[in-house]
């Protein structure tokens, strides 16, 4: 996996389950943007939209994360053993405002607030499943190797020159 990222937001991370069963998960929802499955490497993000903004209230715990929507390709890395993954957005949460001030602490770094779910594939990549809770710094993925696909948001293309972005784009 290759990643490059400008860190958005540091806090703690937990997992969740959704679409099939697999792993420790029975089946469960799609996720409220649809296509999230758990052993994929997808994730939950509190600002995807104002209606999940509205439910997850970051800016009740002092967080103000800026919007990330539906299919954005995010990276987290845990703070204490500098494992990252690549993941998509596929759904709302964590519901930030019901875990104000809730901390976690590894190796003298604390991070408070829940500020990102993962799914387990995603998470088990970066962390053991068992500790629940991990401290984490999420971002926008420059670059992105998910599976066998590269994936380059639209924001990376144009800052390229005119004969990488042809030579990025699919044939």
């Amino acid at each position: 996996m290759a990643c490059s990222t400008t860190y958005l937001w540091r806090g703690e991370t937990t997992w969740f389950c959704c679409g099939p069963g697999w792993g420790p998960c029975g089946g469960a929802g799609g996720g409220a943007c649809g296509g999230c499955r758990s052993d994929s490497n997808h994730g939950a993000w509190p600002n995807a939209s104002q209606a999940c903004w509205d439910i997850t209230r970051p800016d009740l715990c002092g967080e103000r994360m800026p919007r990330r929507g539906c299919g954005a390709v995010m990276r987290v890395r845990h703070q204490c053993t500098n494992a990252a993954v690549c993941f998509s957005i596929r759904d709302c949460g964590p519901r930030t405002r019901s875990f104000c001030g809730e901390a976690t602490c590894c190796g003298g770094a604390c991070r408070t607030n829940r500020i990102l779910d993962l799914t387990p594939r995603a998470y088990s990549t970066i962390g053991s499943l068992s500790s629940g809770v991990l401290i984490a710094a999420a971002g926008y993925a420059a670059l992105c190797l998910v599976g066998a696909a590269l994936v380059v948001p639209a924001v990376v293309l144009v800052r390229l020159r005119p004969s990488v972005t042809r030579a990025l784009q699919p044939a």
